[in-house]
């Protein structure tokens, strides 16, 4: 008969699986439905071949509803923009007109109120057949007031083409619409600009003379170089003016000042009047002159095909390459450990019944899907709320990852006979399997989960990057099939109890086993802190290194006490619960000393990502090369070491006059966050080869040096060295 407990564990997974479709079916309340109309529009009548026409995707907000900027701020999303157009036509990025401050309770959003319109330049074909040319769009937004709501809208519209040797004459219905648009979008800025450091505190003077200015507000391309909600205080002299800010808190406190991307608004004391005015300033400025141009400091805009999988082949797919991800995670350095642990467990159950055998499979299963589905939920309410997140977003917190340390390394000194969680010695298999054994594979399910995090298996980041993007229903489905591609090897070896007896009897050779299984624990663990000291400052690294010692203490504490009479039992309990006490208070100081973003070692020519630097090099036609990766994703590390740094392939970078941008994820990072998003993942490791012509290919997850060799060779002709770099 199942056992009550593990009976509970079903059905509080079917729970979650019904929960999850439910609310999938139940339509969005009516309060809801006009927040944001969407329209498509284009500046021009009819398209002519081989020119570039101005399309424009206009919101309107409901009063006191705002969307958001390309940066959001402090929280938020910035709509997003995925064209399908006909065959050889090419859309280019949003021209972000100037945004407005936003404050929301202590936070600062930048964003629009009221209307915007987003316009982005489509390139037709040099040969167009009769027409109609059809253009469809599928926007994606967050609207906020004090709640925020995911919004989206396909849209369509429908031009002819016109006659040959003739230019397309405006639209007159969209004539005032565009030019009000043109009017909002920021300029090139006619003055040297400059960010400084004046005790620390960054400073953006602006070498404009005479300028009388008002309301001075600076938007930082960046995420995260700048308090956003820290108060700007404007000066003029007659140098020009001078614009005091905030460091962010992220920011390290030898950092160099923040560079000096973004937007600057201010009104302007005129003869005629006050006037509105608004620049671009720093590397990743706009061409004057073109609302096409005006948008190069965007990411470029997705463009699919016209036809596709349908909802439900999509989903069955993702599903499909969740499961093959799931089985390959097993296979994977931080999940083998585990696991293999858990193998040599049921080994010492090899003699029980087999039902009892089958029961420690499926607790284990369960533990795993519980797990995953608890991640997906809490992951898919994270960013329904405007959280920047991704796959592995927990190991971004220090916390988690000195708490993971923490339990891997209890657990390698348990298999090293420091001490032992089942009690006596002679009751360490038995008395384990009958009083705590199926519970015990529950939460080994829980923990090789937890552990897989830092993991991409092959086939796992688009599933996921799908799954996170088409809703809750469709992300739980998939997030299943992984935990089920993970659980499976060890449920249908605990389901084959048959072949368990082929194995070795139960002897010493398993204690010997056990032990040596202790240490590619303690090298998970020594990766773990690795990882921590890229998070936390000094005075933090010493804070966990000192929690280790005190785990040890606490176990030796526990066993000794386990082994002596009453009174020096409870001396050695009470002195394990100092330890203990001693190890919250140091946890809970950790966080406080967070290191600044990793700097990414320039030496070899690869400069830390920003999306402002991107767009730079794409608009000077330079091919790049874009890594995502994080300290505690063991995949990144893998292919960073063994293939992008292996000479040959350094010589090929070189060689084809390509860029290398590394964007570091170990910390959260919105800018990186959004760049996954765009491209269908939610978390690293992410491969993006831009050709500078327009084209980007995703490389896959597991990097040979055949591979990017044969995407660097792929590039077009004329990408190769040049006198001087942009």
């Amino acid at each position: 008969m199942l056992p009550r407990r593990l009976a509970l564990l079903l059905a509080l997974l079917a729970s979650c699986l019904a929960l999850g479709t439910a609310g999938a079916q139940v339509p969005r309340p009516s309060k809801y439905a006009d927040l944001v109309r969407a329209e498509l529009v284009t500046q021009e009548s009819a398209v002519a071949p081989g020119a570039t026409l101005t399309a424009g995707v206009r919101l309107t907000m409901k009063p006191g509803w705002h969307v958001y900027w390309r940066n959001p701020g402090d929280s938020g999303l910035p709509p997003e923009i995925v064209w399908t157009l006909p065959p050889g036509f090419s859309a280019g990025s949003i021209a972000w007109p100037a945004p407005e401050r936003i404050p929301v309770g202590d936070l600062m959003n930048f964003g629009y109120e009221g209307e915007v319109l987003l316009t982005v330049p489509l390139t037709a074909p040099e040969t167009l057949g009769a027409g109609p040319v059809p253009l469809k769009a599928k926007v994606s937004y967050l609207v906020c007031e004090r709640e925020c709501v995911p919004g989206e809208a396909t849209l369509s519209a429908s031009l002819p083409v016109a006659p040959a040797g003739t230019s397309p004459r405006p639209d007159s219905r969209t004539a005032a619409l565009f030019a009000q648009g043109r009017e909002r979008l920021p300029e090139p800025a006619p003055w040297p600009v400059r960010m400084r450091l004046d005790d620390g505190v960054p400073v953006l003077d602006i070498d404009a003379p005479g300028l009388q200015a008002r309301d001075v507000a600076f938007f930082p391309y960046s995420e995260t170089a700048l308090e956003h909600a820290a108060a700007q205080g404007a000066t003029s002299d007659a140098t020009g003016l001078h614009l005091r800010l905030q460091r962010s808190s992220q920011a390290a406190p030898d950092a160099p000042p923040p560079q000096a991307d973004g937007v600057l608004t201010f009104t302007e004391e005129t003869g005629s009047g006050p006037v509105r005015r608004a620049y671009a300033l720093g590397t990743a400025t706009p061409v004057p002159g073109t609302v096409a141009a005006a948008s190069v400091a965007a990411t470029p805009i997705p463009v699919i095909p016209a036809s596709g999988p349908g909802g439900a082949e999509g989903l069955w797919q993702a599903a499909f390459l969740a499961f093959l991800g799931g089985l390959l995670l097993n296979l994977m350095p931080c999940v083998f450990p585990v696991l293999s642990i858990k193998v040599l467990s049921l080994v010492r159950h090899s003699g029980e019944s087999p039902g009892r055998v089958r029961l420690h499979g499926l607790a284990y299963a369960a533990g795993v899907l519980v797990t995953f589905l608890g991640l997906a939920g809490l992951l898919i309410a994270l960013r329904a709320g405007g959280a920047q997140i991704g796959w592995g977003f927990q190991l971004q917190s220090p916390l988690v990852v000195a708490g993971l340390a923490y339990g891997l390394f209890a657990m390698g000194l348990s298999l090293s006979g420091v001490w032992h969680l089942g009690g006596r010695a002679a009751a360490l298999g038995d008395g384990l399997t009958r009083r705590a054994g199926l519970e015990g594979s529950f939460f080994t399910g829980v923990l090789a989960t937890v552990v897989a995090t830092p993991c991409t298996a092959p086939f796992m980041g688009a599933a996921v990057g799908y799954g996170l993007t088409q809703g809750p229903a469709v992300a739980l489905t998939v997030f299943a099939a992984l935990g089920l591609g993970l659980a499976l090897p060890f449920a249908l070896l605990a389901a084959w109890p048959a072949g368990l007896r082929r194995l070795p009897r139960p002897g010493a050779w398993m204690e010997a086993l056990k032990g040596f299984l202790a240490f590619p624990l303690y090298l998970t663990v020594a990766w773990l802190i690795w990882v921590l000291s890229q998070q936390v400052g000094s005075a933090g690294l010493m804070a966990a290194l000192t929690g280790l010692v005190l785990v040890g203490f606490c176990a030796w504490a526990i066993e000794r006490g386990r082994m002596a009479g009453p009174l020096a039992r409870r001396a050695a309990q009470g002195a394990a619960l100092l330890g203990l006490l001693g190890l919250a208070g140091l946890v809970a100081v950790l966080d406080r000393d967070r290191a600044g973003p990793v700097t990414v070692a320039s030496a070899d020519g690869i400069e830390p990502f920003s999306r402002a630097r991107l767009d730079a090099l794409l608009a000077a036609r330079r091919p790049v090369f874009v890594n995502m990766t994080a300290a505690w994703c063991i995949t990144c590390q893998v292919n960073d070491r063994a293939t992008l740094r292996a000479a040959a392939v350094q010589d090929a970078f070189r060689a084809h006059d390509v860029a290398q941008l590394k964007g570091d994820w170990t910390n959260q990072n919105p800018e990186i966050t959004r760049v996954l998003e765009a491209n269908g993942r939610s978390g690293v490791p992410l491969y993006l080869l831009y050709d500078g012509r327009g084209g980007v290919a995703v490389l896959p997850q597991i990097l040979t040096e055949a591979t990017v060799r044969e995407a660097l060779a792929a590039l077009p002709a004329g990408t190769g060295p040049r006198a001087a770099l942009p």
